[in-house]
């Protein structure tokens, strides 16, 4: 399989979010802002990539029956790494992220493409393969951030884009705002895509 074509495949064919239904523990918590978005994405995406190439060059050491713990070690290593970095060069912002930093050591994504793609595949193609997904998980957090945050806030990346007339919904910053944020864009996805089939059917 070519690299492209993997690296694609997780931007937004498979995208983790609006496709798999992955990660929705921090995609529903953190996504208050599109700037926490972005930071928690560019945080899993970071953990995701070296701990898929980590995996994909050891896997032929690394015996079957511990292979899961080991995938544990090598993913909390690289969240223990990102973890410490953000603290001492973003600390506002692992501020704003908390818990849901080091809570990236059990996302479902990262472990679930070690296990099912990089414990089976080169080193260059796991590489591809954890930039598309965890860019495309990016991609899919600072939508549902911005989305909110604009409602919510009238603001974007912390920028006022709206007038003196507008109201907030104070409701889409609020965690039922996740849920009600995340279903209208899955809706949204979907129904462009139920339509573009049918285009392409005539």
């Amino acid at each position: 399989m070519k690299l492209w074509a993997i690296f694609s495949s997780g931007l937004w064919r498979n995208n983790a979010i609006f496709k798999l239904v992955l990660g929705m523990c921090p995609t529903l918590a953190v996504t208050t802002s599109a700037m926490n978005g972005l930071g928690m994405g560019l945080a899993t995406t970071s953990v995701l990539l070296c701990s898929n190439m980590a995996v994909s060059a050891l896997r032929t050491l690394i015996p079957a029956k511990v292979r899961i713990p080991a995938f544990i070690v090598i993913i909390a290593t690289f969240v223990t790494v990102v973890q410490l970095l953000m603290e001492a060069y973003a600390f506002e912002l692992y501020q704003a992220l908390g818990i849901f930093i080091p809570l990236i050591v059990v996302n479902c994504l990262i472990l679930g493409r070690a296990e099912a793609f990089a414990s089976r595949q080169p080193l260059w193609a796991s590489a591809a393969d954890g930039a598309g997904m965890g860019l495309g998980f990016t991609l899919a957090l600072v939508m549902l951030g911005g989305v909110r945050e604009l409602l919510g806030a009238g603001s974007l990346f912390g920028l006022q884009m709206t007038g003196a007339g507008f109201h907030p919904m104070l409701l889409m910053i609020l965690p039922p705002g996740a849920f009600l944020a995340l279903g209208f864009l899955l809706a949204a996805i979907n129904g462009w895509k139920n339509r573009k089939r049918s285009i392409s059917e005539r």
